[in-house]
């Protein structure tokens, strides 16, 4: 009865593990986005700011981004690569997973930190990392922690974490422009003329940035409920997310500030924000609200008990 059960669940975890809704809206997105670049390309031409300068330096920084950017983020955070020898029950968790997922192993890796988190990084199904805080391993039970690297996995299944990374790096292309404009476009002895032409990229900068980060969050909020659902499809435990997120955001609280601010700037990617402190930065959250999560995965551990 127990293999049937997982073959039942291995047989929903594939049907259910690529989100359409998550791939509609992630094509939207890169629609807008891509849309919205044309556009401020054009703006840039017309008002003369070396626009073909700035995206041959674009196109080098996007390529870096999509190749290097894990491995910047990783080293940044002190991630290490782990063996099945060094943590065999990560490794075995993992592992059980990919194969119920049909998924090559990703690179398993661990981060000395007492903030208790995890994240998936990488470009493709085949350079794939996933990664569990020590704090993590420390605090969830063996079924919970399953339930946390199957949300993970279930982010490589989508591929959103190779589209989160494009269409972040659009946002920050605009900042750096909007930086720039504004550091090297007030100098003395410019005409009227260019002037108005660097207000008039100013303007626009600050307005792909900010269209950038309203799309970047409402994606970045969908992919976290389809991850939650597809990781909980996959183990065909919802309940075991549900303690783990309950478990995870209880310790948040505790955990130093200063390991925190370390991390913050990854806090899109991880399964629970690392924030220091709550604000009204929190109204364009790059995650749902936990009791949402919370409640989605109470209607699916219903709907798997009904099926069965």
């Amino acid at each position: 009865m127990f293999v049937c059960h997982n073959q039942r669940m291995a047989s929903r975890g594939a049907s259910f593990g690529r989100d359409s809704g998550l791939q509609a809206r992630m094509l939207l997105t890169m629609f807008l986005l891509g849309l919205v670049y044309v556009v401020f390309v054009g703006i840039l031409f017309a008002a003369g700011a070396g626009a073909g300068v700035i995206v041959v330096v674009a196109v080098g920084l996007l390529l870096l981004q999509l190749f290097a950017s894990d491995k910047i983020a990783m080293a940044t955070l002190g991630v290490k690569e782990v063996t099945a020898a060094q943590e065999p029950e990560l490794h075995g968790i993992v592992e059980r997973l990919c194969v119920q997922a049909d998924l090559p192993k990703p690179r398993v890796c661990v981060m000395e930190t007492s903030m208790p988190n995890a994240f998936a990084m990488g470009r493709s199904k085949k350079s794939t990392t996933v990664c569990a805080t020590r704090g993590i391993m420390d605090l969830l039970e063996p079924h919970e922690l399953e339930g946390v690297m199957a949300h993970e996995l279930t982010h490589v299944i989508n591929r959103d974490v190779m589209v989160m990374t494009i269409a972040s790096f659009f946002a920050s292309l605009a900042a750096m422009i909007l930086q720039f404009a504004f550091f090297f476009g007030g100098g003395y002895g410019r005409d009227s003329e260019e002037e108005d032409g660097i207000i008039f990229v100013i303007l626009a900068s600050a307005a792909v940035y900010a269209i950038s980060f309203l799309l970047l969050r409402a994606l970045s909020r969908y992919r976290e409920f389809a991850a939650d659902r597809g990781g909980a499809v996959l183990t065909g435990r919802p309940s075991a997310l549900a303690s783990a997120l309950l478990k995870i955001s209880g310790t948040m609280e505790r955990v130093p500030s200063q390991d925190l601010r370390a991390a913050e700037g990854m806090s899109a990617f991880f399964i629970i924000p690392a924030r220091t402190k709550n604000s009204l930065m929190n109204l364009f959250a790059d995650h749902p609200p936990l009791e949402q999560r919370l409640a989605a995965l109470q209607r699916l551990e219903s709907q798997l008990q009904n099926a069965a």
